[in-house]
């Protein structure tokens, strides 16, 4: 109750209800949000039961073009599912593996992050070089990687099977620095203080201090990063499904959608490609905003 006290008085509830941006953009990740977390409920078709389509109604072009079909409003894929029911399940994948990847990237750089600001010296030294090696490579590279040894390891039909949780593992793997490095600077400008100073005093060791004082203090510069961070982690998913490398096509992400579609881009069906890739578009900017 008290926390929720805090929080009305709070400057950043202030500062949103001034933004009309903010306010409209929370509106529609709201939304997109809801609808994707009840597709079973909202998308017209189950897209992972095959019963559900026909290979027949392949590249079905949207309802309102001439050979459209008022079942699918948006036409179909390449395998004859409906379009609006397999992004809107996409959006749902997508989204779990950004939430997912981020709790793994937050885990890792919280943890390494602390350790080397609280304690410094030849820890602070160590853990800041591997950090340092992991920001020497571009982070889709490392994502890449690391999905390939993945591929070759379980194999291309396993991999199938286990694409989300494995995706959500790797870019996890791949992005966690950044944590690492914000939380470390919060921390060395935390450590010092009269109440870090105080505890020491009463006889606190060294992990209570850590994680009943130090880290919830660090804790809004980790939650404002976070927010950047699931639309990293969901474009990073959608970059890894467009090289082939992310979800299979039988359960898609929206990045998936995207790659599947590109081939017959050229050829006429372009809305394979263009939906998913505007609702991609419009899911990331509403994060960010």
């Amino acid at each position: 109750m008290k926390a929720w006290n805090r929080f009305k008085k709070s400057y950043l509830l202030y500062s949103f209800k001034r933004d009309p941006i903010a306010i409209f953009s929370f509106i529609v990740l709201s939304v997109l949000v809801v609808i994707s977390l009840l597709a079973p409920v909202v998308a017209p078709h189950n897209t992972y039961d095959t019963s559900t389509f026909d290979i027949m109604d392949s590249e079905t072009p949207p309802s309102w073009m001439e050979e459209g079909n008022k079942n699918f409003i948006l036409g179909t894929d390449i395998q004859g599912r409906c379009l609006l029911s397999t992004m809107i399940y996409g959006l749902r994948v997508s989204l779990i593996i950004g939430c997912g990847a981020v709790l793994v990237q937050a885990f890792i750089g919280i943890l390494i992050g602390l350790f080397s600001g609280y304690f410094g010296g030849k820890i602070d030294s160590f853990l800041m070089r591997i950090t340092d090696i992991q920001f020497a490579f571009p982070y889709l590279i490392v994502a890449i990687f690391t999905s390939a040894i993945f591929k070759l390891a379980f194999g291309v039909g396993r991999y199938a099977e286990l694409a989300e949780p494995l995706l959500i593992i790797i870019i996890g793997l791949s992005h966690w620095p950044i944590y690492a490095r914000t939380v470390r600077a919060s921390v060395l400008g935390e450590k010092n203080k009269e109440y870090v100073e105080a505890a020491r005093v009463i006889g606190l060791s060294h992990w209570p201090i850590m994680y009943r004082h130090v880290l919830p203090n660090t804790m809004t510069s980790v939650l404002v990063l976070s927010t950047i961070q699931v639309a990293e982690a969901i474009m990073s998913e959608a970059a890894l499904s467009f090289l082939g490398l992310g979800m299979p096509i039988t359960k898609p992400s929206l990045g998936s959608l995207i790659r599947s579609g590109f081939e017959y881009i050229f050829s006429g069906s372009w809305w394979i490609t263009f939906f998913p890739g505007v609702l991609l578009i419009i899911f990331i900017l509403v994060i960010l905003l």
